[in-house]
């Protein structure tokens, strides 16, 4: 019944800050995904009987590789899997299963916000007993394994009904169709006051929540429209469809620009919010006011006590460095803890489980806290509609009365996308050969302190992750990062963090490109990023 199958590695599996993410026509290539999955269960020990947790955001080809990890971790000895029913799980849900009943593990089928289809992305991440993404040790052994692999082990066995709720038999280990959407609905209840919201709803409070044909549809619906009573219509793109319908589903002003111009409209809801593909990221819009990633995280933490699983107060805040200052000035007014990372969800696991971060959050649109191990669409967004009830204030109004207390940190992320990667890695070379002669110089008005590649050295294991971002620090407080994205799944990605402090609130009110306009001027100088990628002008600014 398990039998035993023949394989040559491929040299292309190293996983990024997020897995393994590729293109469908590569994961389906003989054994691919077969090779990745035996990987990880080869680097990995002490699981003979224990459960595995298995789940995707049910984008193109989600189902197929969920049958294979089935079959393949009976084949491997795991005692249990639990599987959403239908392929389905978010990333959070995901993580909030693997703790909730001591997994020792789980497979996440995503690609997070990246597009799904045929020819699109797909991607494989293993997550850890914390409910987190594998840290660094674990995946450079997943890594090393795919190189030399050559042979996995899989149950002979017909595929399961993955659209039945209950427990069935595979090659002599349980498999459990759990609901997706009731455990993570139970924990969403225990950490917020849901009877403010509602009230703050039935008292007319127009929501829309856009889940982008993507995986919190179902838990959106549930969640928005049962528990908390808002009305028939106020989940939008609930159904989780393998191509997102066509659209890209990353909740940023570029793809979520249908929601964010309802919400602007007059006659418009006065809340809007979406998110992405596997759940984990969050766009939070009010009426005249779009909240940034960097706004929205230090604006939870300095509202934090309002929420019933945060009254006794937070320990510290995390951010990944390319994320802006705004909760640091939190941190510091509230006397806690302020951790500044590497780019990737599973640095903050550490400090999370040492209990020295409570909320933690990174500039791409992802948010979240100790309740799980992964940052979280649906969790940031109840926050801001209990914050909402509590205060009875708008969006506007809390972000606005949040400048004025601690200062605004203009920010922008410019993202070009797809560049040659030969062109995108000579790009980041050169400016790692400038570091050293950078300070001291001047650009215009503004004049470089400081100029590093950051490494993070963690003060809870004592690891050290080094070339994560190249920094350019101003006097006054500004700055610039260049960094290569590990997300994306063709070509490279060139971001380009763009931050100026103002703490006054009578400059609070300028557009923020032009507030950032010198700033974007001096780092496209530095990087030379038009003569190196041919680039005029970004493929994304958020």
């Amino acid at each position: 019944m398990i039998k035993t199958v023949k394989t040559a590695p491929y040299q292309d599996q190293k996983p990024g800050t997020s897995g393994l993410r590729k293109k469908v026509p590569v994961f389906s290539q003989e054994n691919y995904a077969e090779n990745f999955i035996q990987s990880i269960f080869d680097s990995l020990e002490g699981f003979e009987g224990k459960t595995l947790v298995i789940g995707g955001d049910g984008r193109y080809y989600n189902r197929e590789v969920i049958q294979k990890a089935i079959k393949m971790a009976a084949a491997a000895g795991f005692g249990k899997v639990m599987v959403g029913q239908g392929g389905i799980l978010s990333t959070p849900a995901a993580s909030n299963i693997i703790r909730k009943y001591k997994a020792f593990g789980g497979i996440v089928l995503s690609a997070s916000h990246n597009p799904g289809g045929p020819t699109e992305d797909f991607g494989i991440k293993y997550n850890i007993g914390n409910g987190g993404p594998a840290p660094e040790k674990i995946t450079d052994a997943i890594f090393a394994r795919t190189k030399v692999i050559d042979a996995y082990r899989i149950a002979d066995v017909p595929d399961l009904n993955l659209d039945q709720l209950g427990f069935f038999d595979v090659a002599g280990m349980t498999v459990e169709v759990i609901d997706p959407v009731a455990d993570y609905a139970e924990l969403m209840e225990q950490l917020f006051d849901f009877g403010a919201i509602r009230t703050l709803l039935a008292g007319g409070v127009r929501i829309a929540i856009d889940s982008m044909g993507a995986v919190t549809g179902p838990y959106a619906k549930e969640i928005f429209e049962k528990r908390l009573g808002a009305p028939e219509g106020s989940v939008r793109n609930f159904t989780p469809l393998p191509d997102f319908g066509g659209h890209h589903p990353d909740p940023n002003l570029v793809h979520a620009k249908d929601l964010y111009d309802d919400v602007m409209s007059a006659d418009g809801p006065v809340f809007g919010a979406a998110s992405d593909g596997d759940g984990d990221r969050n766009m939070i819009v009010g009426k005249g006011m779009f909240v940034t990633p960097s706004d929205s995280l230090a604006i939870i933490a300095a509202n934090a006590t309002v929420a019933p699983g945060y009254s006794k107060g937070i320990a510290g805040i995390a951010r990944s460095m390319p994320t802006s200052a705004a909760a640091d000035r939190v941190a510091e007014k509230l006397g806690i803890g302020m951790y500044e990372t590497p780019t990737g969800w599973k640095f903050f696991g550490n400090l999370l489980d040492a209990g020295k971060a409570t909320v933690c959050g990174e500039e791409s649109f992802g948010t979240g806290s100790d309740h799980v191990r992964e940052k979280d669409g649906l969790w940031a967004v109840l926050f801001w509609l209990n914050i909402m009830a509590a205060r009875n204030e708008s969006v506007a109004e809390i972000v606005t009365k949040h400048w004025a207390e601690y200062g605004r940190n203009y920010y922008s992320r410019h993202d070009y996308e797809e560049v040659d990667t030969e062109a995108a890695n000579g790009l980041v070379a050169a400016l790692r050969e400038k570091l050293a002669s950078l300070p001291g110089q001047s650009f215009g008005a503004l004049k470089v302190a400081a100029a590093d590649d950051f490494a993070y050295h963690d003060p809870v294991d004592g690891s050290v992750s080094k070339n994560q971002g190249v920094r350019v620090l101003f006097e006054g407080g500004s700055r610039v990062v260049f960094r290569l994205s590990g997300t994306g799944t063709s070509g490279a990605t060139i971001r380009v963090y763009v931050e100026r402090y103002e703490p006054d609130p009578a400059k609070h009110g300028i557009e923020t490109q032009t507030a950032l306009a010198d700033l974007i001027a001096v780092a496209n100088e530095i990087s030379e990023l038009k003569t190196r990628t041919g680039r005029d002008k970004p493929t994304v600014i958020t």
